[in-house]
């Protein structure tokens, strides 16, 4: 894995909305703790994040905040995890919340998950290991309509643009909600979401909003192409269904090592003799 000064990025992961539209299955539960494939959502994450040797977490919390908090201390007990509360969750957005992280990263290199994203590990290992210092995950393999976040990219799979607003016809795929952020752009990006915030008519916004102000400003970004591999994002009841089917098994922390050595079996299985 690639590590800029040879230390595993952190992990930041967005966890404070209330997940309404999962209503009833959110009424008493946030949707980070709903149970997918037999693992907790966030626990999937998290043993995902250790598996690839990612070890030192910060978790944005809102809604149910101590609820989440008591899972992980109880679940992933000697973890580096700090906790950042947004206590204004109800009127504000993604954007906002990355915002409050800030003092906790600093200008350490870290990887962003939204805490509702359920996805192969793989994608997580390639993204570490991929050479370019800012880049985001995406999915060709999506019918693009108005709720997706979406990409357009160069030749190059250099970022041009990316939000909600993009015109899907010249859009390349979906931003699943995964990205890896330098140390060097770190400060740049978190600059940016605090000028944004001085200002309440961005209370709502995303943090991709924050990526294309860095993007008009010179910081490169780099898609990653996923298409193929399992992940998917639970807004809906039905998103839950699905993600239900796609993810039927409980997850376990896996090294690289013990990762490649199941992949060697399978291409043993399956390569003629």
């Amino acid at each position: 894995m690639k590590y800029e000064n040879t230390r595993p990025p952190m992990a930041v992961i967005l966890a404070a909305g209330i997940g309404s539209r999962l209503s009833p299955l959110s009424d008493n539960c946030p949707k980070s703790l709903l149970s997918v494939g037999g693992s907790l959502i966030l626990e999937r994450m998290i043993r995902n994040c250790l598996s690839c040797g990612v070890s030192q977490f910060v978790l944005v919390l809102g809604h149910r905040a101590d609820q989440i908090r008591q899972f992980v201390d109880k679940t992933f007990r000697g973890i580096r995890v700090t906790y950042v509360v947004n206590d204004r969750y109800r009127d504000t957005n993604t954007a906002y919340s990355l915002m409050l992280a800030s003092p906790a990263i600093g200008t350490a290199a870290f990887i962003k998950f939204d805490a509702d994203v359920v996805f192969d590990v793989k994608i997580l290992r390639d993204l570490i290991d991929s050479d370019m210092p800012n880049v985001l995950c995406i999915d060709r393999n999506i019918a693009l309509e108005d709720e997706e976040v979406k990409v357009i990219v160069d030749d190059r799979m250099q970022v041009l643009e990316i939000s909600k607003t993009v015109d899907p016809k010249e859009a390349v795929g979906e931003s699943i909600g995964i990205e890896k952020i330098s140390a060097k752009a770190a400060p740049l990006l978190f600059a940016e979401l605090t000028q944004m915030m001085e200002n309440p008519m961005h209370y709502r916004d995303y943090y991709e909003a924050a990526y294309e102000r860095l993007l008009a400003k010179g910081t490169d970004f780099h898609a990653l192409d996923i298409t193929g591999l399992k992940w998917t994002e639970i807004d809906t009841a039905d998103d839950f269904a699905a993600a239900n089917t796609m993810f039927g098994s409980p997850v376990t922390t896996v090294s690289r090592g013990q990762q490649r050595a199941q992949e060697e079996v399978v291409v043993k299985v399956t390569t003629p003799t």
